[in-house]
């Protein structure tokens, strides 16, 4: 079945929410069911917003909207616990994409990018702004895909000092949260292999768990000693160099294992 995330920015909106009432699609939702799907009037689709997912049969259109009506209504589960986050210094962008994409349908509830010592770009640029809508309609296109009841938040890109900052002040506070990160390990200071560095993380019976995995050239011996001077975990897939998007996967789909998030 097709699914479409309703946009309320496009013109999107759920008009009464009970089996009767009406959706209206527009803008660049309408675009996409009209002209890429090639679909009309009688033909039947998901639209999802907000949580639930409205069981709809398209009845009118015209130039600027599509009207459908409400057969049946779902409620999508919302992601468990613990949320599963992404902190990733930024690789080259299509590698970025592939992340996102990937992410969105694991069900990671947010990506942080980081400015690293050596991540693809450094600074907040007018490269990076220009990307925006690209990213948002591949998080919006995965999340239609996957039949997500939310979309996936990108967060604004920062550098990993403060970020980490932010992260210990909040467990100082009282914040459920862990976190590792990925590094080969080294003679000072060695990685841990992945079930040990999960075990020491689920002892504190965190809410939302930070994955942070470094760009295509890894973490600096500065950047490694900043993590282990807050009690991050480092941790290792094996002895062999995967991919920024390949580690992504991994370790977001092993923590999704290992506290039974894919039920």
């Amino acid at each position: 079945m097709r699914r479409y995330w309703l946009d309320p920015n496009e013109g999107d909106a759920v008009d009464h929410a009970e089996v009767g009432g009406t959706v209206r699609l527009a803008g660049d939702t309408l675009h996409h069911i009209r002209d890429v799907c090639r679909q009309g009037i009688g033909d039947r689709f998901e639209v999802l917003v907000d949580g639930r997912a409205y069981f709809v049969e398209l009845q009118q259109e015209t130039k600027r909207e599509s009207v459908g009506r409400i057969l049946e209504i779902r409620d999508i589960e919302p992601l468990p616990f613990p949320r599963v986050r992404l902190a990733l210094a930024i690789p080259r962008f299509p590698v970025f994409e592939a992340v996102l994409e990937k992410c969105v349908e694991l069900g990671v509830e947010a990506i942080q990018p980081l400015f690293t010592e050596q991540s693809f770009i450094r600074t907040q640029s007018d490269t990076w702004s220009s990307k925006q809508v690209r990213f948002q309609k591949i998080i919006k296109g995965a999340t239609q895909q996957c039949g997500r009841g939310e979309r996936m938040e990108l967060l604004e890109p920062t550098k990993l000092a403060p970020f980490l900052s932010d992260l210990t002040a909040d467990a100082n506070r009282g914040a459920q949260v862990g976190g590792l990160f990925a590094y080969e390990g080294s003679r000072d200071v060695p990685s841990r292999p992945i079930r040990e560095s999960l075990e020491l993380v689920k002892a504190k019976e965190p809410r939302a768990v930070w994955v942070f995995v470094g760009g295509e050239g890894g973490f600096s011996r500065s950047e490694v000693q900043a993590f282990t001077a807050v009690g991050m975990e480092p941790t290792t897939l094996g002895q062999q160099v995967l991919r920024v998007e390949t580690a992504c996967v991994a370790l977001v789909s092993i923590l999704k294992y290992e506290w039974d998030l894919m039920r």
